[in-house]
C-alpha cells in the first residue's frame, strides 16, 4: 500500500480486538482533548474539544473505495488513528457511506469525551461496534491521567456514556486503560466499577501501559494486578489480550511507505509489522535498517522490547 495513494487510511494493523483492521484517520496529527499521560502519540501540544471538518470526506471515502478493490484482508473499518476522531463534524455521515460501499463492519474507538453531546451520540449510532474509552471516574483521577481540556468533567463523560448506551444498537465495547499508581487504587476501582455498571456495556475491556508512552512516570501493572482487577469487575470483564491471527497473506507492494504509514500512527515492533503485512522477519528487517540509515525511523526500548517510531 502506498502512502501517497491512501494518506488517510493506515494498515491493516493486527488489533487485540478487531482483528485485521484498516485504520481511517480523520484529524490532523494529535488533534485531541485529551493529553493522556499513557499515549502512544506523544502529548497534546494544546488540547480541544471544537468540531470541524478536517479534510475532504469525498477523498477519505475514496481512498476507501480503492483500498477495498486491493483484495487485502480487513476485519474491521476502524476510526481512530492521531486523536480524537469524533472531533471530524464528517464522521457520522462516512460512517454510514462506508457501510453502503462494503459489508466489513465499522468500529469506532473513541475518548467517549464529546459523548455528552446529542449530535455526537447520533452520527455514532450507525457504526457497529463503538470502543470508547472511560480510565477515570472522578475528576481528580481524569486530571492526572487523561489531563483533559479544562472544559471537560468527569461525571459529564459519565452521563454522556449513559444516553449513549440507551440508544445505540450496536456492540459497546467500555475501555478502562490502568496506570499504576494514578487510577488503580481499590478506592477510585470502586468508584469506576459503579460508574460501569450505570453504562453497562456489553464487554469491559481492561488494557495498561503496552506500548512506549508520552510521559516516562506512566507505568504498567502486572499480569497479576490485571487478573485481579478483571475478577473484580465480573463476568463482562476482560484483559485486552495479546493478538494471536494468523498473517496477512498479501505483501504490501511499497513495503517502506508501508511500514511509514503504520509507525506514524503508532509505535510497533518487528512482531506487530509482521503479523500486519505478510512478510518475512528477514524482508522487513531489511527495509527497517534502510528507514533507521536514512532516519527515517527510530528504535524505542519499552518494557524489555524495540519498538519502531518516526525519527
Amino acid at each position: 500500500m502506498s502512502d501517497m495513494s491512501f494518506p488517510h487510511l493506515y494498515g491493516p494493523v493486527p488489533s487485540r480486538r478487531l482483528g485485521y483492521s484498516l485504520g481511517v484517520d480523520l484529524l490532523p496529527f494529535k488533534t485531541c482533548s485529551l493529553s493522556c499521560v499513557y499515549c502512544q502519540l506523544g502529548r497534546t501540544k494544546k488540547t480541544t474539544t471544537r468540531r470541524q471538518k478536517f479534510f475532504s470526506e469525498k477523498q477519505i471515502l475514496e481512498e476507501v473505495r480503492e483500498f477495498l478493490k486491493t483484495g487485502t484482508r480487513v476485519d474491521f473499518i476502524t476510526f481512530s488513528g492521531s486523536g480524537e476522531p469524533t472531533l471530524n463534524k464528517s464522521i457520522g455521515r462516512l460512517i454510514r457511506k462506508i457501510k453502503k460501499l462494503t459489508g466489513v463492519p465499522v468500529a469506532v474507538l473513541t475518548n467517549s469525551t464529546l459523548l455528552s453531546r446529542p449530535e455526537v451520540r447520533k452520527e455514532l449510532a450507525a457504526a457497529d461496534v463503538v470502543v470508547p474509552s472511560l480510565d477515570a471516574a472522578s475528576q481528580k483521577a481524569f486530571e492526572k491521567v487523561n489531563r483533559p481540556n479544562p472544559s471537560l468533567r468527569a461525571e459529564k463523560i459519565v452521563e454522556g456514556l449513559v444516553k449513549f448506551r440507551r440508544q445505540f444498537k450496536g456492540q459497546l465495547w467500555l475501555e478502562i486503560l490502568l496506570v499504576k499508581g494514578l487510577n488503580d487504587s481499590p478506592a477510585h476501582l470502586k468508584k469506576l466499577k459503579a460508574a460501569v455498571e450505570k453504562i453497562n456495556p456489553d464487554k469491559i475491556q481492561l488494557n495498561t501501559v503496552v506500548r512506549p508512552p508520552a510521559e516516562s512516570r506512566a507505568h504498567p501493572l502486572s499480569p497479576e494486578e490485571m487478573q485481579r482487577i478483571k475478577e473484580y469487575f465480573g463476568e463482562k470483564a476482560e484483559v485486552v489480550a495479546s493478538f494471536r491471527k494468523k498473517g496477512q497473506e498479501k505483501a504490501p507492494e511499497n513495503i517502506a511507505q508501508a511500514i511509514l504509514s503504520t509507525v506514524r500512527r503508532r509505535p510497533v515492533s518487528l512482531e506487530d509489522l509482521e503479523r500486519s503485512m505478510g512478510l518475512t522477519r528477514e524482508e522487513l528487517s531489511l527495509n527497517l535498517q534502510r528507514l533507521l540509515e536514512q532516519k527515517k525511523v527510530k528504535i524505542v526500548r519499552h518494557l524489555d522490547r524495540d519498538y519502531f517510531e518516526p525519527a
